[in-house]
């Protein structure tokens, strides 16, 4: 007779692969949420950088939203892929799953079929009669009774592990054919993400290749855009010290470069601290164009820019809004640029720079989410931006780890 697995291996297989399809559901369900949030990022990009068509940008403006669309974009096709691969492990599994049950159906229903007809050769009382009354004495009686008990029942069990194996098939087939129907439809979704993402990327080499013979001149203009940045993170860094300096005064202790809080600004720092990665973005609508830190250049990769926040595209007449309850710090008004507000958490500051109109003034109380101003709009590109940065008291944060799901 064919050696056949025992029921409980069966079933350690079974729910072995149960537990791999649960941990790829898992793992899928994690990427599926990935892609959706990509893809509303990209109609938030295509409707906040691409939708005023009236507007006449500069050629590096473009090159630069092109950019951001274009890492969105690519972090999609990414996503898909990784999405696509899964998809191909399971279905490889399951077909190799498949494949084993099938080969172990066959042979216990081979199996099965061959008792039975011996099963059936001596079924009738008269040869079990026989066989019981041939017996020596009472206790080879008694163990050829105990013998067909066991027969009987190793038949039942015959035909369960048959009807299990024949539902975990089924259930496999079944899974299979889904999962086919899924990649299918994931590959030709990809397929035009691609398509779209190569578009992109032509269009955006074709405009840098326009810009290639003005390459100094837009070094020297990056470079004259970053020194302005500069001159008000210095400002902003020069407010910062003068209240950390003033906050040490009034609590009588030798200066320092951290602010001396009362009690209640301790609280509300410890509150800022706990709602880490909870905060609300400081505009209602809007997406990151720039991040913080250092990084080349979108076009003239060979010059650096550097920045304490994080730019955030918005909707035009969009109101900027306190991230946090505080108190306003100061309104920031420099030559040549935009205000800034600057409110105070404690020992934390936010910035929000580029402001057209300012409905805050200094020592005001804020609460989270409150309108502070009008973000500017550019009236010849016609963006709507804000930088908005996070300090603890000196040191700039990156905002992405305080501001929920930025």
């Amino acid at each position: 007779m064919h050696r056949l697995r025992p029921l409980c291996v069966i079933f350690f297989l079974f729910f072995f692969s149960l537990g791999m399809a649960q941990s790829n559901a898992t793992r899928q369900k994690t990427l599926e949420n990935q892609k959706k949030r990509l893809q509303a990022e990209i109609k938030q990009i295509n409707s906040l950088l691409f939708n005023n068509t009236k507007k006449e940008k500069s050629v590096l403006s473009q090159v630069e939203d092109l950019n951001v669309k274009i890492n969105v974009r690519s972090d999609l096709v990414n996503v898909n892929n990784q999405q696509a691969n899964l998809l191909t492990r399971q279905i490889n599994i399951n077909q190799r799953n498949i494949s084993n049950l099938r080969n172990e159906l066959e042979a216990l229903k081979k199996d099965y079929a061959d008792m039975i007809r011996k099963s059936y050769k001596s079924k009738s009382s008269q040869n079990r009669l026989m066989f019981l009354f041939s017996s020596d004495d009472f206790l080879q009686a008694y163990k050829r009774v105990q013998y067909m008990k066991q027969y009987a029942s190793f038949r039942k069990k015959q035909g369960e592990e048959i009807a299990v194996k024949t539902q975990t098939l089924q259930s496999l087939n079944k899974s299979l054919l889904e999962q086919k129907v899924q990649k299918e439809a994931l590959v030709n979704e990809n397929r035009k993400a691609q398509q779209l993402l190569e578009q992109e990327r032509k269009s955006q080499e074709k405009l840098i290749k326009s810009l290639k013979s003005k390459s100094r001149s837009l070094a020297s203009e990056i470079k004259q855009k970053q020194r302005k940045t500069e001159a008000i993170d210095g400002e902003i860094e020069r407010l910062i010290r003068e209240a950390i300096a003033a906050s040490n005064k009034a609590a009588g202790k030798k200066p320092q470069n951290a602010f001396a809080l009362t009690p209640e600004a301790k609280r509300l720092a410890a509150n800022f601290v706990a709602n880490k990665g909870q905060l609300p973005w400081p505009v209602e609508k809007g997406i990151v164009i720039q991040r913080f830190g250092t990084q080349p250049h979108p076009v003239v990769k060979t010059t650096m820019i550097k920045s304490n926040g994080v730019t955030i595209a918005t909707t035009p007449n969009a109101l900027a809004r306190a991230v946090f309850e505080g108190e306003v710090m100061t309104v920031l008004s420099f030559k040549g640029s935009n205000p800034t507000i600057l409110v105070k958490h404690g020992n934390f500051i936010t910035t929000y720079k580029n402001m057209g109109k300012v409905y805050v003034k200094k020592g005001d109380k804020v609460k989270a989410k409150q309108p502070i101003g009008e973000i500017f709009t550019h009236p010849q590109t016609g963006k709507t931006t804000l930088q908005f940065s996070v300090f603890n008291e000196l040191k700039p944060q990156n905002p992405k780890s305080w501001i929920y799901k930025m």
